[in-house]
């Protein structure tokens, strides 16, 4: 089921025009989830964003260190071997928080390569 059909159905539940328990089951049940788009256009993991999560970091958000990646708002190292370090799909740097905030903890690291 494309991105496109999907937001259809769901607009047409929400604004009424499917009527009855049946066809929100159904949608249910074939929508996939789906992360959202960083600014340069390549998508975020699923598993590391729930359409709200990810966003670029800005300069001095995040810092390398010798043990890991200092997260700034968070307080935060994560190692580098840590499973939630991924690549960058656009060469820039980008954090999934819980909820967007910057101060929750991490959900995924997008790095560049070589970083």
């Amino acid at each position: 089921m494309t991105r496109r059909l999907v937001i259809g159905l769901v607009r047409r539940m929400i604004f009424g025009l499917m009527s009855g328990p049946a066809p929100g089951l159904l949608l249910l049940a074939a929508v996939p989830a789906f992360g959202h788009d960083a600014p340069s256009g390549w998508s975020y993991a699923v598993a590391c964003c729930d359409n709200k999560d990810c966003r670029p970091t800005v300069p001095g958000e995040i810092e390398a260190t010798r043990l890991g990646y200092k997260v700034r708002d968070s307080g935060e190292l994560i190692p580098y071997s840590d499973r939630r370090i991924k690549p960058s799909g656009d060469g820039g740097m980008h954090r999934c928080s819980y909820g967007g905030f910057p101060a929750a903890g991490t959900i995924c690291l997008y790095v560049p390569a070589g970083s």
